[in-house]
């Protein structure tokens, strides 16, 4: 993984965590690596991959369970929040830099769509 150096290590480590949870390839219920596993993994510190699943823990997107691991939610309802947050929340920042480029909300609608009947 390219880390950008705008934005803390853990949180980005955190972001490409709940992507893989929002989008099925992590599947409920499902056994995450553990903390030195998910620190190799990723080339970070074991002490930023304990971060990582601290504040996927308050996010509610996994579960430590004493002497077993970390583990996937299995509530799909806090996966499926997240995840329109998560979409909110793009749309929100490509509505944003459209503005600065002085294109409104409904140019840029018509600009997705022509750009979705290129790929049809």
């Amino acid at each position: 993984m390219e880390f950008d150096t705008t934005r803390p290590i853990w949180f980005q480590v955190m972001n490409a965590l709940e992507m893989d949870v929002v989008t099925g390839a992590r599947k409920p219920g499902e056994k995450l690596p553990g903390g030195r596993d998910l620190a190799l993994a990723y080339g970070i510190n074991p002490n930023t991959a304990a971060r990582v699943y601290q504040e996927l823990e308050k996010a509610g997107l996994c579960e430590t369970r004493r002497g077993m691991g970390t583990f996937v939610t299995g509530n799909g309802e806090k996966i499926a929040a997240i995840r329109d947050a998560m979409i909110q929340q793009t749309a929100a920042q490509f509505l944003e830099k459209m503005a600065r480029f002085g294109v409104p909300p409904e140019d840029a609608a018509r600009i997705i769509l022509k750009e979705e009947s290129k790929d049809a």
